[in-house]
């Protein structure tokens, strides 16, 4: 075995490099993901196609045609056989004992429904179908109104954060004026501490603006039905400030919602589904007949003989009559008339609530815009020049740059509201209204 010189202290330092790259790459903290940004129309048709609640509710329809298939069904016949005076015990049979002869049948009944109880059936199914697929609509409605909602909180949040992430740069740059001008002694120190102080207050601001675009990005996935360990979401475009529409007519969207929301139409065919109910009861008190043929044959000891027989059966309905259960569906059909007009005034409500935020948001918008955002922008720049030009106050420069912030801050809730309250009236009127 050979050595080689040096061998040894070229392997060392060697493996130490490549423990060091493993144990770094252990500890290196993972990057997060690069948030993913889609359009808010986007969104909505994920969330149609991947939403865990919507998906659940779609199942409501394989199972009302389920229940229409089986109230096409007929009632099925019934077979029967039977052996009579079979020679089991031995006895045997003779002209003594006159037992037997031993018989054979076979015999078939047929119920024959009265009153068209498998035709009210099939109604009945029908609007159970139809109920099923106004409550499925309803709840892609609620689906499409609640990921809107939740992508004007992603915008506000991000809208937030970006102003506060510039508020922050503006004290920062501040904070290093200030440290400058300690040191060439044009200022006391205190005031280069005032600066500092409203930056790590900012710093605080930025890391709770965070946390909510987390929180409002967590809520947008939920509606997506995309798993926990997908990437981050971003609204593409929407830190733009929406363009303001026009107001609608109040009675127009009245009129709208009440032929196209869906759970009104839900409860309208609740209601025609109850007078289905009623009717089928009312048929279920007549009774049903039963028809029956009968093939018997007797075996004797001398002879063999065959014949046929005809039955016919019904209830005689002196007690039950289906009294109850009539007067059951009449109750229903009174209680879901009420319901449906309960329905319709929650629908006008909706409409009236969801138009009088949509006004307020829209002129708060139109306000902020028109009054107040030149001027706060002004007043900063000016506060911003004079103080660099030492011809003001830190107080002075701390108070315009709050008050901007402030204006900008209301005017992103003011806008996130104006997005919410669009939505809102979209989905009062089972429609898009406004654009």
């Amino acid at each position: 075995m050979k050595c080689v010189p040096g061998g040894l202290g070229v392997l060392v330092p060697a493996m130490g490099v490549a423990l060091a790259a493993q144990t770094t790459s252990r500890l290196a903290p993972e990057m997060p993901p690069e948030p993913q940004a889609i359009t808010v129309e986007q969104a909505v048709q994920e969330a149609l196609e991947h939403n865990l609640e919507l998906l659940a509710r779609r199942l409501d329809l394989p199972a009302a045609e389920t229940r229409a298939i089986t109230a096409r069904l007929r009632p099925n016949p019934v077979f029967s056989f039977g052996a009579d005076h079979l020679d089991w015990l031995g006895t045997g049979f003779d002209d003594v004992n006159s037992g037997g002869p031993t018989e054979y049948s076979w015999r078939v009944d047929v119920p024959i429904e009265r009153g068209g109880k498998r035709a009210l059936r099939i109604d009945e199914a029908r609007v159970d179908r139809d109920i099923a697929d106004a409550r499925v609509a309803d709840a892609i409605r609620l689906v499409e109104q609640n990921v809107r909602l939740a992508c004007a909180d992603v915008v506000q949040a991000s809208e937030t954060l970006a102003l506060a992430e510039d508020t922050l740069r503006t004290f920062e740059d501040l904070a290093k004026l200030n440290d400058n001008r300690v040191r060439a002694g044009a200022i006391a120190p205190y005031e280069a501490t005032r600066a500092r102080v409203a930056m790590l207050q900012f710093r605080s601001t930025v890391s709770h603006a965070q946390l909510d675009l987390r929180a409002a990005q967590n809520r947008l996935r939920q509606l997506l039905g995309r798993p926990p360990s997908a990437a981050p979401m971003t609204i593409a475009g929407g830190v733009a400030a929406a363009p303001l529409a026009e107001v609608p007519d109040l009675t127009a969207i009245e009129g709208l919602a009440l032929m196209h929301r869906a759970d009104l139409r839900a409860a309208r065919r609740t209601e025609a589904r109850s007078l289905a109910e009623l009717r089928l009861q009312v048929a279920q008190g007549k009774v049903d007949f039963t028809w029956g043929a009968e093939y018997r044959r007797q075996a004797g000891p001398v002879s063999r003989s065959n014949s046929a027989g005809l039955f016919f059966s019904a209830p005689i309905p002196l007690f039950n009559r289906n009294q109850g259960d009539i007067a059951r569906a009449g109750i229903e059909r009174t209680q879901a008339g009420r319901e449906t007009a309960a329905v319709e005034a929650i629908v006008r409500a909706d409409v009236e609530q969801a138009f009088d935020e949509f006004t307020t948001a829209r002129a708060l918008v139109a306000s902020i815009e028109h009054e107040l955002l030149e001027p706060a922008r002004t007043a900063r720049d000016t506060a911003a020049y004079t103080y660099r030009a030492g011809a003001s106050t830190l107080v002075e420069l701390l108070d315009a740059e709050r008050a901007w912030n402030d204006t900008m801050q209301s005017y992103y809730n003011a806008q996130a509201d104006y997005r919410r309250a669009v939505s809102r009236l979209n989905a009062a009127a089972g429609l898009e209204v406004i654009r």
